[in-house]
């Protein structure tokens, strides 16, 4: 019966901690803008943009979106270049070839 509590206030943290940006925007970040802006923060090597956006959504949350992304783009990836996805996952990280 506890662990249904917890459980429920866990989810309820998760949406509690989604809060609006200051200033001019009043809604709320979802997790895949906050998976969007963390990814390209990194690659840009940008540590303060990432961590904004780390903070907009639950750890968990970023990590969903952070997946989604990655699992999309290797797909897109794999349609644009004619070849499977495990072969372009796998080229990306500089994998030897299945």
């Amino acid at each position: 019966m506890w662990g249904r509590f917890r459980k429920a206030g866990g989810r309820v943290a998760d949406v509690l901690r989604t809060e609006p940006k200051s200033g001019e925007e009043k809604r709320p970040h979802n997790l895949f803008e906050a998976a969007a802006t963390y990814v390209t923060a990194c690659t840009e090597d940008d540590q303060e943009r990432a961590e904004e956006a780390a903070g907009w959504v639950s750890p968990e949350a970023l990590s969903f979106g952070v997946n989604e992304l990655a699992c999309r783009a290797v797909i897109a990836l794999a349609r644009e270049r004619g070849r499977s996805p495990e072969a372009v996952a796998r080229d990306l990280l500089g994998l030897p070839a299945a």
